[in-house]
């Protein structure tokens, strides 16, 4: 992993288990936020283009390229202010991810397509998307299944409101699809720290653990605020968890390595998967699911 900062590691046996390494991070479309004072001198790059946007999505593809599976939140998904160049699949191409879902949470015209994004080296076995309750609408969560589709790995990526009503609505959603099932890993943007009332309800409800207390990861320049998490199933156990020293969007990415049972059958090429249309075609660097 690169650069890995604030890293909580822990020692195991790995036998039995297999190595797998998650990345959340809130891009921010790519418009380099790293002062407070750039919020309103850079504000312009919400909507106009801007020649150095590559550099930063370059910058963040060096980061990103160690992992198995990515969530992006506030990705571009191709306008006015990029270009109309995908950052995710830019993303994708640039790490040689093989596969990308992607989900359009706001449009402003062609002006600005706000998504989020999942990247993953890995084929999924089972994907969905859900708009999350909240009175401004806007806000996403991808879902995807690994492995074994009688015991798999369940993925959810998410990106919650920033005001407590809507995320408390948000997350007892979430809770409820994730409550039942043993292997599960709910990571994003959650626009919370993890004492607030809305997700200690969402862990004491699932069984998740957050595997650090505190790691801050907002603004990204000095970090104060523990507002981006990766939550685990107690069955997946962590190796480490840390927060990137990679300060180009306002959040820092966070990463961990956790270590995942062999039954649940990750890596194996046997297991059912999604239809051959959502394989990468010849000359195809990314498969679309």
């Amino acid at each position: 992993m690169p650069d890995l900062a604030l890293c909580s590691p822990s020692t195991s046996s790995a036998q039995e288990q297999h190595s797998l390494r998650l990345l959340s991070y809130n891009i921010q479309a790519g418009v380099t936020t790293t002062r407070y004072h750039h919020y309103l001198t850079r504000s312009w790059k919400h909507i106009l283009p801007d020649g150095r946007r590559h550099q930063t999505l370059a910058s963040i593809a060096q980061v990103i390229s160690d992992f198995d599976i990515v969530g992006l939140q506030e990705a571009d998904s191709g306008s006015l202010r990029t270009g109309f160049v995908n950052q995710a699949k830019l993303l994708a191409e640039l790490c040689d991810f093989t596969y990308l879902h992607q989900q359009a949470t706001r449009r402003f015209a062609n002006i600005a397509q706000q998504s989020n994004a999942l990247l993953s080296r890995i084929q999924p076995s089972y994907l969905r998307t859900y708009r999350l309750p909240g009175l401004v609408p806007g806000r996403g969560a991808i879902l995807a299944h690994f492995g074994n589709p009688k015991n798999p790995l369940i993925v959810l990526m998410i990106h919650l409101a920033l005001g407590r009503r809507s995320r408390t609505q948000q997350l007892d959603f979430i809770s409820n699809l994730v409550h039942n099932h043993p292997y599960v890993v709910v990571m994003g943007d959650l626009n919370c720290q993890i004492h607030s009332p809305e997700l200690r309800a969402l862990l004491r409800k699932t069984g998740l653990k957050a595997p650090v207390t505190k790691i801050p990861t907002y603004p990204s320049w000095r970090p104060k605020r523990h507002i981006d998490h990766i939550l685990v199933s107690p069955s997946l156990e962590v190796i480490q968890v840390c927060a990137l020293a990679h300060a180009v969007s306002d959040h820092l990415p966070l990463a961990t390595e956790i270590l995942v049972p062999v039954e649940i059958g990750l890596w194996d090429d046997k297991n059912p998967a999604l239809p051959a249309e959502n394989t990468p075609k010849p000359g195809q660097k990314v498969a679309w699911i």
